[in-house]
């Protein structure tokens, strides 16, 4: 028997070495370099380490962080993008979507419904244009009145404009060389809070009115006229309350109330401020909390990727629960998906999202920036109301 086996198995030698030469290795992952477009200060952390976390389950990826400015990445992709020195991914915030979707530098969501049934409804419908999704939310905010707690009880925070400002001129013959509240009164971010009442948007209910704005109805021109009457209250001029002023003074413990977002908790934290955080007042008139911006700051993917597909993975890993919570820790910002996070001060700001609507992403809002923050600045220095309003709005609607 052995003898008569031999010669059959000296036959399918051949066989076996035919066979095991058709067999091709599996094809080895390209190496891939994801360059991110991201802010200091925070944000560059959590990409560094999100992406030394995905790179352990994804060997074949690196991330690669470049430092650009949120509010600058919407301008330089439409230099760099073309030029193909731009990014697989950056972040810019929602109100950019409609001129980046429009000038062609963004791709679609991959997998939108997926994406949408995970993250928060507001940040989903931020990030929808036309009815088509783009971008990742990495982050939901909107902002909130934070107040010095070794300077006003929490029972004496105000709940009305009227009550701030009678806190204010109680509080500001009582304490000279500090401040009752501070504001960047400059900015339109923040001012628009007091063109909301009566229910009165920018753009329409949906943000979308392209005819007007908004800003100089009767509802707007009144309460620009109140906001103008708190510089009794805070007698400094536009100039000289911009946003680092205002976060500085508070920081120092010079000031006791102060409007500003979640990304100052780590930075009044790390400072060793005794501070919390609590819904807007309610402007004349109103009993509710005015309303305010909410934004979502969104990862997009670059039109002009030569890895989509892989940066569309990366994005979508940062909006994950693990990373989502890593953000928090490193940023404060407030996740765009719904996982608890401990922190004494997002319910202030979860309360205030209630009365809060998503800026407009249309292409108008490019102008709305400049024209509201420089009519602001002029009404907190006296101009006539009326009249800045609506120059503004020719201005935005370019008219």
């Amino acid at each position: 028997m052995k003898k008569a086996l031999v010669p059959v198995l000296f036959a399918l030698i051949p066989a076996l070495v035919l066979s095991s030469c058709g067999k091709k290795a599996a094809p080895k992952a390209e190496n891939v370099t994801l360059t991110v477009w991201e802010s200091d200060n925070g944000p560059d952390k959590f990409i560094q380490q999100a992406g030394e976390a995905y790179t352990k389950t994804h060997p074949n990826v690196t991330i690669k962080y470049v430092h650009v400015e949120l509010g600058d990445a919407s301008g330089q992709i439409a230099l760099d993008g073309p030029a193909g020195v731009g990014p697989d991914l950056f972040a810019a915030p929602h109100d950019k979507l409609g001129e980046l979707v429009n000038s062609g530098h963004v791709a679609a969501t991959v997998s939108p419904d997926s994406v949408k049934s995970g993250v928060l409804g507001a940040c989903a419908q931020a990030l929808t244009y036309n009815g088509k999704m783009y971008g990742y939310p990495v982050s939901a905010e909107t902002y909130a009145l934070f107040y010095n707690k070794d300077l006003i009880s929490e029972n004496e925070v105000p709940k009305t404009w009227d009550d701030l400002a009678a806190f204010a001129k109680k509080f500001n013959s009582a304490n000279p060389g500090k401040q009752a509240f501070v504001m960047d009164v400059g900015s339109a971010y923040y001012t628009i809070v007091f063109t909301t009442s009566e229910g009165n948007r920018l753009f329409g209910p949906s943000g979308t009115d392209t005819t007007k704005t908004n800003i100089n109805t009767d509802a707007s021109i009144k309460g620009m006229k109140f906001f103008q009457s708190l510089r009794s209250a805070l007698d400094v001029p536009a100039a000289d309350l911009s946003t680092s002023y205002a976060d500085a003074a508070f920081s120092s413990g010079k000031a006791a109330l102060h409007i500003t977002g979640p990304w100052n908790i780590k930075p009044f934290s790390d400072a060793g401020l005794n501070f919390g955080v609590a819904p807007l007042p309610a402007l004349p008139g109103n009993d509710k909390p005015c309303a305010s911006f909410s934004g979502t700051r969104a990862m997009f993917v670059s039109a002009y990727s030569d890895h989509p597909a892989e940066a569309a993975d990366f994005a979508k890993f940062l909006i994950s629960p693990e990373m989502q919570k890593l953000r928090f820790d490193i940023t404060g910002a407030m996740p765009s998906i719904n996982v608890k996070v401990e922190s004494p001060y997002i319910p202030g700001f979860l309360a205030q999202l209630d009365y809060a609507f998503p800026m407009p992403s249309i292409p108008q809002m490019n102008g709305y920036w400049a024209a509201m923050g420089n009519a602001s600045a002029n009404i907190w220095n006296g101009a006539d109301v009326k009249k800045e309003l609506d120059a503004a709005n020719e201005a935005i609607l370019g008219l």
